[in-house]
Parts: structure tokens; sequence; C-alpha cells
């Protein structure tokens, strides 16, 4: 039987540098005036979820070959291109994975990459991304550490529910457990992020709305989105955003509240008594890709412009073949520098039918959400 697997590797070619030297000037755009500001880290393709949207076991199965560990990026290769992006204007790192609290001795990278600041000389935002069933345990760690921030995935407080989706068995307590113990050692505000299937879990958004309303953490509901190939995406299933914001308001009225800036995803929305807010990630219904800032590193070094890219630079072949730092900033400004990449506002167009006949769009898994 045929499986859906897709090698990344096979999608991505060596940086060729084609102009002369460009120093990093913290003010890198692309072709539609867009800044490199933020940059997303994934630590391992490995996850102990197999979540029906992200990782679907009839793929990742117990047979499935993840990256060795020797085509992982090094801390030391992860800390060296950091420090070049924030070179050339990124103020935020968001790490990612897989699941990244199963890599190794994560918290060794986290405390090289707090040390790193912006030419002005502010600190980054140093965030990760986690489905939580280890915060709890390592929460304490990260923040000691110098994580700023942390981000937990939980896409039902029904707890069958949640261990379909999760199809791991994991239950819903570990993962409230870990949001606990992350708010109680000061990574904070914490995000909770919901991916909503319609007919699945869409049931579950007022039940959350109401567990987290007045809790300190801010909720946000993800629209069931394309990315990959292997989750088998249909649009009757994606849940507009603007649904899940009516649903809530009919039990506890809302207030739109303005971005905390430009490049923001989520639409927020604040609880008019005062208790909180709740954000909508709309990339479906209402891209966003004009504000795009976000690059993508995968854990093998491939370079990615767009979460639902079909091919990506090596830079881990410029690190490993003895390229001066001066030689790895020029490809990444030449990159950034030519991305054009829109694929949520050309999503239905023909452009974008024509160029999903040919192309095989990266998973999640290899490059975070």
């Amino acid at each position: 039987m045929s499986r859906r697997i897709i090698p990344v590797a096979d999608l991505s070619a060596v940086p060729v540098i084609t102009g002369p030297v460009q120093a990093p000037s913290g003010a890198l755009h692309d072709t539609l005036a867009r800044p490199l500001r933020d940059l997303r880290i994934s630590v391992t393709d490995r996850c102990n979820f197999r979540c029906v949207y992200c990782m679907p076991r009839a793929v990742f199965d117990k047979d499935y070959a993840f990256l060795p560990h020797s085509a992982l990026l090094s801390f030391e290769e992860i800390e060296r291109l950091a420090r070049l992006f924030v070179a050339h204007g990124v103020e935020k790192i968001r790490l990612t994975g897989g699941e990244p609290l199963l890599r190794k001795n994560l918290e060794f990278l986290i405390e090289r990459l707090a040390q790193l600041a912006t030419p002005e000389g502010r600190p980054l935002d140093l965030t990760l991304t986690t489905n939580g069933s280890l915060l709890e345990r390592k929460a304490r760690s990260l923040k000691d550490a110098g994580l700023t921030r942390v981000t937990v995935s939980l896409d039902a407080l029904d707890d069958t529910l949640f261990r379909r989706m999760n199809d791991a068995d994991f239950a819903v307590a570990d993962v409230l457990d870990g949001i606990a113990a992350a708010q109680a050692v000061g990574l904070a505000p914490v995000k909770v992020n919901m991916v909503v299937k319609r007919g699945t879990n869409d049931g579950e958004i007022v039940p959350m709305a109401r567990h987290f309303k007045g809790s300190g953490a801010v909720l946000r509901f993800i629209e069931y989105m394309d990315v990959g190939t292997s989750n088998g995406w249909n649009m009757t299933e994606v849940l507009p955003s603007a649904d899940a914001v009516t649903r809530i308001a009919e039990h506890f009225p809302l207030m739109p509240l303005e971005a905390h800036s430009a490049a923001e995803t989520a639409q927020r929305w604040g609880y008019v008594d005062g208790s909180g807010e709740i954000g909508v990630i709309s990339s479906v219904t209402r891209a966003f890709c004009g504000s795009c800032t976000r690059a993508r590193l995968s854990t093998e070094g491939k370079l990615y412009l767009c979460l639902f890219a079909s091919s990506g630079h090596d830079l881990r072949a410029l690190l490993r073949s003895g390229a001066s730092d001066a030689a790895i900033a020029t490809a990444v400004a030449e990159i950034w520098q030519g991305r054009s990449d829109r694929y949520s506002q050309l999503r239905g167009s023909n452009a974008a039918a024509l160029r999903a006949q040919d192309a095989r769009r990266v998973e999640m898994s290899y490059i975070g959400g």
C-alpha cells in the first residue's frame, strides 16, 4: 500500500548567491515590502501526539522514518542562524516541532537564544508552542533558561473527544496541568490554540471559552487549514472564525480589540465584562498574507517562506560546507528579497489551483504552525 509521505529534503535547493555580499541592516523586505520580523524554528520532526489535522497515524505510523539525529541542526547551528536572522531584523523567535519538548536538553538552546538581542539592544520575544503533555514538568526549567512565553495546543475539553483527536490517549488534565504550571512560573500570558474542525470539535467552542474566561490565558480559535497533503483537508470541514465569535457572543458579550501589531495573525475580541479576551486566526476565510513577516526553519535546516510552501532553501548545506557568516547572511537576504508568497490570498484562484497540481506542500509537522 502506498503511503503519502513528503520527503522534505527533496523539496529544497541549496541557495546560490547571485549578488554582492549584503551586510545585515535590520531592514530586510520582500517583493511585497513585508519586513522579516519573525522566525519559527522547528527543533524536531517527532511528536507524541497523532493529531488528525497534523500528523495522522495513517501516515505517521510506527514504521514512519523520522529524521536521524545527525540530520538535525545542532544547537550551535541553530544559534548561529538565529543570530544572523536577528541581525536582519527578526525580533521574535518561536520554537516549534513536532513537539519541541521532545528535543533533549532544549533548555540549553533556549539559554543560547535568550542571549541574543536586536541591533537596537532589545531582548528577543522568545516563545514556544507545545501540545502541553510535558509542560508541567518542564515549565520551571524553560522559564529559568530564558523562555518568554508559551502557546499550548488544546482542541477540546471533553476528554473522550480530545483523546480521539490526539490519537495517542493523552488526557485533557495533562494539558491543563501544563498550562497551570506555565502560568505559575510566569510564562505568561499563556495562549491556548484550538484548531476548529467542523463536525468534529466545533461543539467545544463555547465550553472552551467558558473554561478559559477569566483565567488569564488567551484562547485562540484557528480555522482548520490545508497545510501539507497528509491530513485529507476538505473545505466543508472549515468553520469560519466569524461563526465561532458569534457562538461565543451569544453567551458572553464581546467587543473588538485593536491588534498589538500590523503583523498579528489573530483578530482580538475582549469580553465586555473585562474578564479577558479571545482571538481568531482565519487563514482560510480572511487571508492575512499582506502583513506576513514570518520565515520558518525546519528541523534539518531548510528555510521556508510560507506555511503552505512546496519548496525550501537548504541552509544546513551552507552551514556544513564551511560558508562564512557573511555568505549565509547574504543568502538569507537574497532569499527574503525574492519572496512573493501569498498562498492564502490566492487559495481558490486559478493560479493556486494550477500550482497545487504540480506541488507537494511541506507538512506542518516539519515547520510548525
